[in-house]
């Protein structure tokens, strides 16, 4: 998760202090829509797996809670 907080905070300048895990990443706008395969990309990498976007919704993605969840709950 690090990597991802790290990525979010380059993407956001702005961004002081750690990003809790329950906030709303899409409605805080740290994720707009072109970073979005962007972050898939980055997740992809962290996770070792490729992200079907047709077995994903727009939720998978909305906080780091879910996306530790749901994609990197088998990285350790």
């Amino acid at each position: 998760m690090e990597r991802i907080a790290t990525w979010l905070h380059e993407k956001n300048p702005g961004l002081d202090g750690p990003i809790a895990t329950d906030e709303d990443l899409i409605e805080a706008r740290l994720i707009d829509s072109m970073d979005f395969l962007e972050f898939i990309d980055l997740l992809e990498e962290l996770s070792g797996s490729t992200i079907d976007l047709q077995e994903v919704t727009i939720d998978d993605f909305r906080t780091l809670g879910r996306v530790q969840e749901r994609f990197l709950s088998a990285v350790h």
